[in-house]
């Protein structure tokens, strides 16, 4: 054995065996240090689609306009699987068609997309490969704008006048054609149903050829501050107090008088058209004496709104005998009078010549502080009447003046159609019949001022 052991053969032997182990092992160790670094020498081919990559033009974008470019294409990668997943996660790479060429001519062309800064591994296909393009030279005009409005969402019976924008005119920049093509330049300001009040709001503004379609431009500014003025038409009305019932025995009515005398009334002007007075039903069945009541204006169906919703009602009353009473019923109701009736009234009071008695005497009599009160004030104003109370001298017999009271003599101001700012305005004046009047001013300087919007 030991014979063996110390030949050269057996030497020779196991050098062979020890370098044959060592070649292996170092191999193998090699390998596995390239698998763990992705060094493998045949790597996991696969491919791997990104959709929605934006797109970058390069042009002149001082004096040019590109349209046709779309948004975003899809690439496909083909590669290293641990390379197709960086590139998917951190997107680093540039979709983009180049049309910076200061040579590049106007009109219509065919461009391909490019890629940048892709790994050289990575095989890139583009969906689409190309696209149709269209080069213009870049124009910036100005343009007035026009608001508009779906005037059926206002609420029945208001009326709009017409919108007002800031600014009134817009800068618009474009291709050249598109510029040209343009017909109208709207602000259109959204409502809701049932407007019934003013309206201030910001409008987005759009180019529009002659057919209404929207054209593709820049628009400086975007947006537009609309104001649309929404009102209701007013008329004021005399409110004619109507009686009903009958007077108990033994009571008289003599007279039935209503404060104010007047209504303002809001609706569409058709409506208005047909109504000249209120009437208000006053019950005198259960009337006693003289009696103060404060009863409902009823509203007309084709009237929006009033001006005031109740009435004061004062009634006079007289005890007389049943058969008194039966024998000459005396009702007095106020009502306003035409001016045709007045006249035919004073035709009738002539006195036949022959019954011609000494005239009366002409007394006057002054009342103090009698109080002005504005009518058909809107809802979205206030108004401020510089003085809101005057003196009124009345004119008339001794007899008839001294059953006047400050109650009986009505002072308004019509306000109704009146716009913000200060205005002089003739007073109305209602006072008994039978006596004239005098005011030392018979206008009164009333200011309009809107009010402030609620937030």
């Amino acid at each position: 054995m030991d014979k063996f052991t110390n030949s050269a053969w057996f030497m020779r032997i196991v050098a062979f065996a020890l370098a044959a182990l060592l070649f292996i092992s170092i191999n193998f160790e090699m390998e596995s240090d390239k698998k763990s670094l992705g060094l493998s020498t045949a790597p996991e081919i696969s491919t791997e689609t990104i959709e929605n990559v934006p797109v970058e033009v390069y042009y002149d974008r001082e004096n040019l306009v590109v349209s046709g470019v779309p948004e975003t294409v899809d690439v496909t990668l083909k590669g290293a699987k641990s390379l197709l997943i960086n590139a998917k996660n951190q997107r680093d790479f540039k979709v983009y068609v180049d049309l910076s060429d200061p040579a590049i001519s106007m009109g219509d062309r065919t461009v391909t997309f490019k890629i940048s800064d892709l790994n050289e591994k990575l095989v890139a296909t583009i969906d689409p490969e190309y696209a149709e393009v269209n080069v213009q030279e870049r124009v910036t005009k100005e343009f007035s704008v026009e608001a508009e409005y779906n005037s059926s969402l206002l609420e029945e019976g208001y009326t709009a006048g017409q919108p007002t924008v800031s600014p009134k005119t817009v800068k618009i920049t474009g291709a050249k054609d598109a510029i040209e093509q343009i017909s109208y330049v709207k602000a259109n300001l959204e409502i809701s149903k049932g407007l019934n009040e003013t309206v201030n709001s910001k409008a987005t503004v759009k180019a529009l050829d002659r057919d209404l379609n929207k054209l593709d431009v820049t628009i400086e500014p975007s947006s537009v501050a609309v104001s649309l003025k929404v009102s209701i038409p007013s008329k004021t009305v005399s409110i004619a107090p109507k009686q009903t019932g009958k007077a108990k025995d033994g009571i008289r009515i003599t007279s039935i008088s209503v404060d104010p005398k007047e209504v303002t009334l809001f609706g569409s002007e058709t409506s208005l058209e047909k109504i000249d007075e209120i009437n208000l039903p006053v019950n005198i069945s259960k009337i006693d004496g003289d009696t103060e009541l404060e009863l409902d204006l009823n509203k007309p169906d084709s009237v929006q709104k009033m001006s005031l919703g109740k009435a004061q009602v004062k009634i006079r009353t007289e005890k007389v005998d049943v058969d008194e009473e039966n024998a000459e019923p005396v009702v007095e109701e106020e009502e306003p009078e035409t001016e045709q009736k007045q006249e035919e009234q004073v035709v009738e009071e002539k006195p036949e010549p022959e019954e011609e008695d000494e005239p009366a005497a002409i007394e006057s009599k002054t009342f103090n502080n009698i109080q002005i009160v504005p009518v058909g004030i809107r809802d979205d104003q206030d108004a401020e009447l510089e003085s809101d109370v005057t003196s009124i001298t009345l004119l008339g017999e001794a007899d008839d003046l001294k059953k006047i009271t400050k109650d009986d003599i009505n002072l308004t101001v019509d306000v109704s159609n009146l716009d913000e700012g200060t205005h002089d305005v003739d007073l109305a004046v209602t006072v008994p019949e039978g006596v004239e009047w005098e005011l030392d001013s018979k206008t009164v300087s009333v200011t309009i001022t809107q009010k402030e919007e609620e937030t």
